[in-house]
């Protein structure tokens, strides 16, 4: 039974990040909801990697407010300890990196990788830890036996899916997505989109990915935000910006890809 609520999961206002005279991102505000997915979308220098570093803690924006809810009423996240963040980031956020090498340990096994999130967060038992990491591997279509290798004897897909699971373990509400497929095979990109499309659903996820690819948005996210120069130039449902782009920049993304 889905739960109504009128307090958005993740409320955004003014966020604002210059590096000297170069805008990186603009008065950027949106509400995010409980279950939604938004796809941030533009071409490299658009600013959406600087406004997701923004959003999950990486950078200190220069004006602006990060509101997430937390124990039923909205939290500035930038105000925030770092004890604090530290438990956030642990547990009700998650950050899926592009390179997989960037969000996990490499010189420690798969299970180990999973594990550790379950023991910063209380979990002592090994047998516990154990199942579960194997429940996720095998979530993530890693097999059982391969537990116990380390992600460098992995291809680029299989790292990717055993960070997705590192991630999704602890049952996070939101996730920070940057470029999830990016540098992958069309084939590999293909089975990762599928299984990130049914772990969305079936947990129920909230999430924010970045990306440069519109088929990933066209399959990942309820709603789209199209970026230029640092600024927010369209939003609105995904279908709706992509079959009907309004703005001339959304006109010339979606027109070079159907020119591919």
């Amino acid at each position: 039974m889905t739960t109504v609520t009128d307090t958005p999961l993740l409320r955004v206002r003014g966020v604002t990040k210059r590096y000297g005279a170069r805008l990186g991102c603009g008065d950027v505000g949106f509400d995010l909801w409980p279950g939604e997915v938004l796809g941030i979308v533009g071409e490299s220098g658009s600013g959406k990697s600087t406004l997701l570093s923004c959003l999950a803690g990486h950078l200190e924006p220069d004006a602006g407010e990060v509101l997430f809810d937390m124990d039923g009423g909205l939290c500035d996240t930038l105000r925030l300890s770092e004890p604090e963040r530290r438990r956030m980031r642990r547990t009700d956020w998650a950050f899926v990196h592009q390179h997989a090498r960037d969000g996990l340990r490499m010189g420690v096994s798969a299970g180990g990788n999973v594990g550790e999130r379950l023991m910063a967060v209380g979990a002592r038992n090994y047998g516990d830890i154990r199942a579960r990491a194997a429940d996720w591997l095998n979530r993530v279509e890693i097999a059982a036996e391969r537990m116990d290798d380390r992600p460098t004897a992995f291809s680029g897909g299989m790292q990717q899916r055993l960070q997705i699971a590192r991630n999704l373990v602890t049952g996070p509400r939101l996730v920070f997505m940057d470029e999830p497929t990016g540098g992958l095979d069309v084939s590999v990109q293909a089975r990762l989109l599928d299984l990130l499309r049914g772990l969305v659903r079936e947990m129920g996820l909230s999430a924010v990915i970045v990306t440069h690819d519109l088929a990933v948005v066209r399959l990942l996210a309820d709603r789209l935000m199209v970026m230029k120069d640092g600024r927010v130039v369209e939003q609105g449902l995904t279908d709706q910006v992509l079959d009907d782009p309004q703005h001339g920049y959304t006109q010339l993304l979606v027109s070079s890809v159907l020119q591919v």
